[in-house]
């Protein structure tokens, strides 16, 4: 409110000393950029809940594919040395039946 009051007084005054034109548009256009960033502000506060609400759903869900992933993961690397010890076997006994020809 105290802004409006003081803007009055303003306006009064600029309009009794003739300002000229470029003044007056140059005045306009930061009014009018003023209330659109008012309408904004107002307009983004007004949706603010919504947004937060899918925010939070988007979030959930990202975490939800992280678990998910990890879960795979840790199911790879667990099935990864069972592969690996089988495959070390293969290789040590053929290893065994090379030295065992050899000698």
């Amino acid at each position: 409110m105290e802004m409006v009051q003081e803007l009055i007084p303003l306006a009064k005054e600029i309009m009794t000393q003739k300002p000229n034109r470029k003044l007056v548009k140059l005045y306009v256009l930061g009014s009018v950029l003023a209330f659109f960033g008012v309408v904004l502000i107002l307009v983004e506060t007004v949706c603010s809940p919504f947004t937060a609400s899918s925010r939070l759903r988007e979030e959930e869900a990202a975490v939800a594919e992280l678990r998910a992933a990890r879960e795979r993961q840790a199911l790879r690397t667990q099935t990864q040395p069972e592969k690996g010890k089988q495959h070390e076997a293969a290789l040590c006994s053929r290893a065994l039946s090379k030295r065992q020809q050899g000698s």
